[in-house]
């Protein structure tokens, strides 16, 4: 095996390989260290000195050049087949507001999508604008599986340094969301897990995840509450409640 570095630095490596005398800057949490690097790499951009400015997610927002006529989104997919409900719309995002770069001023503009999914709905609809067909079928997505707005849900991740425990516990809690007492299953929600974070490792602590999901009415923090107040957690393990995560990670 042999290293070739990974993400925007290979990719400036191709480009500066493919357009030797076209003079290019990189923007990442690598080359935007020091104080005053993002302010200068823009400039250099913005007045010329820099033809090509590739970059991560960071140059996607907000950003307004009227003399950029071309703009290419790598790895488009990058976030589309995580485990997460949202990475759909997150991908829409993305794309949509990294197309959104190009043709602001009077030459117009061109995008370029590379993805492994080119008929993938939110890629489509990225590519095209369209906001409302993505929404309107991504609504219907959700409300099928029950996922917000059309349900509610909690994200429950235990952590420890010791693997042995921090699995155990889960499964315990698991268990004991799952079930009123050893015979009476509790209805009215569905529990799914408990798996290894996608994460699965974060400064020594061990990392197991639940997803919890209701159609009941009211609080889920206060289903949750009065269910998970006789609950003992283990000295060595801690647990957190994200109600509607943002991500799954």
């Amino acid at each position: 095996m042999r290293y070739q570095g990974i993400g925007t630095e290979r990719l400036e490596s191709e480009i500066r390989s493919k357009f030797p005398d076209v003079p290019s800057v990189r923007m990442d949490t690598d080359t935007m260290r020091s104080p005053g690097n993002y302010e200068k790499a823009l400039s250099a951009f913005r007045e010329g000195s820099a033809k090509i400015l590739l970059g991560t997610q960071m140059i996607a927002k907000g950003l307004d050049f009227p003399q950029v006529t071309l703009v290419g989104v790598i790895n488009a997919d990058t976030a589309l087949h995580l485990p997460d409900f949202r990475a759909s719309e997150r991908t829409f995002q993305l794309v949509a507001q990294v197309a959104g770069r190009t043709g602001r001023g009077p030459l117009g503009g061109r995008v370029l999508v590379q993805t492994f999914s080119p008929d993938h709905p939110a890629i489509v609809a990225a590519a095209s604008h369209d906001f409302i067909g993505f929404s309107n079928q991504e609504l219907a997505h959700r409300k099928e599986y029950g996922y917000p707005p059309y349900g509610n849900m909690a994200r429950i991740i235990i952590r420890g340094t010791d693997e042995t425990s921090v699995e155990s516990f889960a499964e315990k809690l698991a268990e004991h969301l799952t079930h009123q007492d050893s015979s009476t299953v509790v209805k009215g929600w569905r529990v799914l897990g408990p798996a290894p974070c996608p994460i699965g490792r974060i400064q020594n602590h061990y990392r197991f995840h639940l997803q919890l999901q209701t159609s009941l009415s009211g609080s889920l923090q206060d289903h949750l509450r009065g269910h998970l107040q006789s609950l003992r957690t283990p000295s060595n393990v801690d647990f957190q409640i994200d109600i509607d995560p943002l991500s799954m990670l």
